[in-house]
């Protein structure tokens, strides 16, 4: 198996024809198609479906093209770290975000490292927290930012803030609680709309539950914030978040927010990437000012209901 015949499988799965795919490589597509079966001889397996109007992935196919990705990506990074300088990084570096915390991170972020590194092109998956652990360990991320109830013990990581999880409704909701926090008892009493659970709130809420001899009485899974955002605002249920992804409608009155307490509920957000695949120095710098970055965001309150992690606690 070449390097070629990746990025040639890689490419036809892109552009989804044989012909377009030969066009952009500058090959020749009886080339191209030779190259493609001596691949499929060797893997022992069909990678795409060939029709009239195209090609589509097989099962086969669907996996091995993650694979590719991530070899690829790999081999280009290599590359970029043997000839790139200490000084002046440069390349590319691709960093995961969950959906709850890109809102906070994601603008400031980008905005720092086209100011400091130019010659950086950041790339940011959003994703939730399930798919970018697997991401990472594929090789397909350099970077991603997860929670500390994620199997983390094969990355190395890097505590960046401890956030709290808030009671969220409509603001003038029938489910608002009186006073200025509720238990954790009164909030799983409600309707709760809340992420799957491969998704980093979720676990931590059920775990807390569980461990508080509480259940969950009834849930609504949503995993997109903007769909769990109107569902809340119409009033189908409350939330247990960070304010954070919400913090618009709650700056100005559509939503209200309550401190759960007895017990708390808090996350640990950590920066982590592979111990098997070396950072180049373009992902090392970028790491470096995400960390800057979060310090400024907390410094300055402009990440609601975070506060700056300290180290790991000793098992």
């Amino acid at each position: 198996m070449e390097l070629r015949q990746l990025r040639y499988f890689v490419a036809i799965v892109d552009h989804g024809s044989l012909s377009r795919a030969a066009g952009v490589l500058h090959v020749a597509q009886p080339a191209l198609t030779q190259q493609l079966r001596q691949l499929e001889e060797e893997l022992g397996a069909q990678l795409l479906h060939r029709s009239a109007h195209g090609v589509v992935s097989t099962d086969a196919g669907k996996v091995f093209y993650e694979h590719a990705q991530a070899i690829l990506k790999q081999v280009l990074d290599a590359r970029t770290a043997v000839v790139q300088s200490l000084d002046r990084p440069s390349g590319n570096v691709s960093l995961g975000l969950p959906h709850s915390i890109s809102g906070a991170l994601a603008l400031p972020l980008l905005t720092a490292a086209r100011a400091r590194y130019p010659e950086i092109t950041l790339q940011l998956t959003e994703e939730i927290s399930g798919s970018l652990t697997e991401q990472l360990k594929s090789g397909r991320l350099n970077l991603a930012v997860l929670f500390d109830d994620a199997p983390t013990a094969q990355f190395s990581a890097t505590p960046l803030v401890e956030e709290d999880l808030v009671f969220i409704c409509r603001a003038g909701s029938p489910l608002a609680p009186d006073g200025e926090a509720m238990s954790l008892g009164q909030a799983l009493a409600s309707t709760l709309i809340l992420p799957a659970r491969q998704h980093g709130v979720r676990p931590l809420v059920e775990a807390r539950a569980l461990a508080a001899g509480l259940a969950l009485r009834k849930v609504i899974e949503i995993n997109s914030i903007a769909i769990l955002r109107s569902a809340i605002l119409a009033d189908l249920g409350a939330t247990l978040l960070p304010p954070a992804p919400l913090q618009d409608d709650l700056a100005r009155g559509a939503m209200r927010a309550w401190r759960v307490a007895d017990p708390a509920l808090t996350r640990r957000v950590i920066l982590c990437n592979s111990r098997n695949i070396p950072l180049t120095n373009a992902a090392a710098a970028i790491g470096r000012l995400l960390r800057e970055v979060t310090e400024d965001l907390c410094a300055r309150g402009a990440w609601p209901g975070a506060r700056l992690a300290g180290p790991p606690s000793a098992e």
